[in-house]
């Protein structure tokens, strides 16, 4: 595949997704008078269909928006709690909450309170019309990506396991072909109810009625009080600078402060005399990440059940501190724990100026890999990364949301959206999001540039036994001998490598026009007119 590196420029509106159905559909919002709020949601409605592996009713996500009449950015925090009987006693004999099966689903999905929330809150459109593309490609089918096939694949053991999502997801005696067409009739079913009766028949009507009932049956803990409990909360985002820039992230229990204190180390260096591409590019926001994530790893979880000193973390003097100990010539080590890293992100800016990063996930591939009985809804397995060790800041606990590896962002100029930006990738997406955004505004390149070219990849992911460094590679031999002598555990991967994750960035120019990038390595599309 060759990097073409020409971004989309529009001069009104901008979507970018990892599926180009799903642009499609928030294209099509914003061309029957939907705004960005209107058109975010069907987006990411229509994602949960036409990209199920990695996201959907049964997940959870963030949302980073900007409303342009109050001129004021805000975040919605749309995951769900661990049950109120949840807790540690469950998983006594076991070294690790199961990250499969009913058992490992132990939080309440936030993805349709997400919907209620945006929609409710910014929308213009009636709410039912912001399910009619998901409903169609659900009900009527759609040409299965490639991305799902191989994941399809990968998992093939795993979804044949349990009936319902053999059913829907693994049917025959091999993966589904890349382009065959892909019909979901109970998720279709499902869709039509949330359209008509909207959020309340997912948390305390007949839907979660079917959702708890299918626990019960199956051996799991959630109930109907937990689904009638949930609620998830408008915050304002965490703020830090660069280069002129306010870095916009959603607070805590999101690891988004990760990526502002690898920026704010960053800020302390000239990378305008380091070349883009060498190894000091390289190793200097490789190590700047790693000495964020060893501080995240060690405080990050739900703000309600532990303080988290983001006023020390996020402070010129910390970060300071922290740039002047990065080694130019050698590795610093860190432990990193395995995360999953299939999640969906996607941006939206109209032609009024409102916009919305946001992000979406069922964590790992499939999630949990459990199907909620006949009503279509992959349930995710977010939950599985609490910890059973009852001293970690994590600790699972009931009415407790986990450490949670979504963060959209946001670049603001004179208090505006200036760079809507994120990724897929869990451990990844602090990194694939300092360099898209190191590219734009430290090296002068257009969205989809930053976002083609060579990408890494640090730590460990689920199955994976080692910290490596995966560098695509299209990375100069010389720069990937040079860091390997410095001590990093080099992996070269493929050229676009579906490690990387699906990114997605939208800047608005100076001239005001609206240039959108979406990654190669993913099945998306950015619309601009």
């Amino acid at each position: 595949m060759d990097a073409l590196g020409k971004s989309i420029i529009g001069t009104r509106a901008m979507v970018t997704s990892p599926h180009h159905l799903a642009s499609m559909a928030g294209a099509r919002t914003l061309q029957r008078g939907g705004n960005a709020f209107d058109a975010a949601v069907a987006i990411s409605a229509c994602l949960g269909v036409v990209y199920p592996h990695m996201t959907g009713v049964g997940g959870d996500s963030f949302w980073m928006t900007y409303s342009a009449s109050e001129g004021r950015v805000r975040v919605y925090n749309a995951t769900g709690k661990a049950g109120h009987c949840v807790n540690r006693s469950l998983y006594e004999n076991v070294a690790s909450i199961p990250s499969r099966g009913i058992r490992g689903a132990i939080t309440v999905p936030g993805m349709v309170d997400g919907w209620d929330a945006i929609a409710g809150t910014y929308g213009r459109l009636p709410w039912g019309e912001l399910f009619e593309s998901a409903i169609a490609y659900a009900e009527r089918g759609f040409p299965l990506s490639g991305d799902q096939h191989a994941n399809t694949a990968a998992n093939w053991a795993m979804l044949k396991a349990s009936a319902a999502a053999s059913r829907v997801y693994a049917p025959g005696n091999q993966a589904p072909k890349a382009g065959s067409s892909f019909v979901q009739q109970d998720l279709a079913r499902t869709l039509k109810q949330i359209a008509e009766k909207g959020k309340e028949v997912f948390y305390r009507g007949e839907l979660a009625e079917r959702i708890t009932e299918h626990f019960l049956r199956a051996g799991g803990y959630l109930t109907l009080e937990d689904f009638a409990n949930h609620s998830g909360y408008w915050t304002e985002p965490l703020k830090g600078t660069y280069r002129g820039y306010e870095i916009c992230q959603a607070p805590p229990n999101s690891q988004g402060f990760a990526a502002i204190l690898a920026l704010h180390q960053l800020e302390r260096h000239s990378l305008q005399h380091i070349e883009h591409g060498s190894y000091e590019y390289y190793h200097l926001l490789i190590e700047s990440l790693k000495l964020a994530f060893r501080d995240r790893n060690e405080v990050l979880t739900d703000p309600d059940f532990a303080s988290i000193p983001l006023d020390r973390l996020l402070s010129p003097e910390y970060a300071a501190g922290l740039a002047a100990s990065i080694d130019m010539k050698k590795a610093g080590e860190l432990a990193s724990a395995p995360m999953g890293g299939d999640t969906a992100y996607a941006a939206v800016i109209d032609e009024e100026g409102n916009a919305v990063s946001f992000i979406q996930s069922l964590y790992f591939e499939f999630g949990s890999g459990e199907v909620a009985g006949d009503t279509g809804i992959l349930l995710q397995n977010r939950g599985s990364f609490f910890s059973l060790d009852p001293k970690h800041p994590n600790r699972l606990e009931p009415g407790k949301r986990t450490f949670h590896t979504l963060m959209p962002a946001m670049a603001l100029r004179d208090g505006k959206p200036a760079i809507l930006y994120g990724t897929q990738g869990g451990e990844g997406q602090p990194q694939t999001q300092t360099a898209i955004l190191t590219r734009m505004v430290d090296y002068g390149m257009n969205p989809q540039s930053a976002i083609e070219e060579p990408r890494w990849v640090w730590g460990r992911t689920w199955g994976e036994a080692s910290h490596a460094l995966r560098l695509e590679s299209r990375i100069d031999p010389a720069v990937v001998k040079q860091l390997g002598e410095a001590g990093h555990d080099i992996r070269v991967v493929g050229s676009f490598d579906q490690a990387m994750g699906h990114a997605g960035a939208i800047q608005v120019t100076d001239e005001g026009f609206l240039q959108g990038g979406a990654d190669p390595r993913s099945d998306g599309a950015a619309i601009g007119w």
